[in-house]
């Protein structure tokens, strides 16, 4: 079943993880949106710099660091996904403590282990 997935901090860099959770996400047929700090594109998915709140987002994966989080936290509780992962690196108890207060279910994972475990 595809999973309407946010990738934020996207990149067209192929060495980056968002790149590479970007073509993982795709080959296992997940809808995906991103979000970087520079309009591209990754295969078939548009990378996005303006914030634009998405309907029926299944997943926000996170690829930017906790001192960088403070811009997107609103966007993604805006979002209403049912999940955040937090991929190594992004760890951030307070944020993950919100988006829990929000309802929003939070994940500290690897989204390229996940899908590659068919855990996804």
């Amino acid at each position: 079943m595809s999973k309407k997935t946010v990738v934020i901090g996207a990149s067209e860099k192929e060495e980056r993880y968002s790149n590479k959770a970007i073509r993982s996400l795709r080959n296992h047929n997940h809808e995906v949106i991103g979000y970087g700090l520079k309009d591209g594109k990754v295969l078939d998915v548009e990378i996005l710099k303006e914030l634009k709140v998405i309907p029926d987002v299944d997943t926000v994966t996170l690829y930017v660091g906790p001192d960088h989080q403070d811009s997107w936290k609103q966007f993604i509780i805006d979002l209403k996904p049912k999940r955040v992962i937090f991929n190594p690196g992004t760890e951030n108890p307070a944020f993950e403590k919100q988006l829990s207060d929000n309802g929003i279910e939070t994940t500290e994972a690897c989204t390229l282990v996940l899908l590659s475990i068919n855990a996804y």
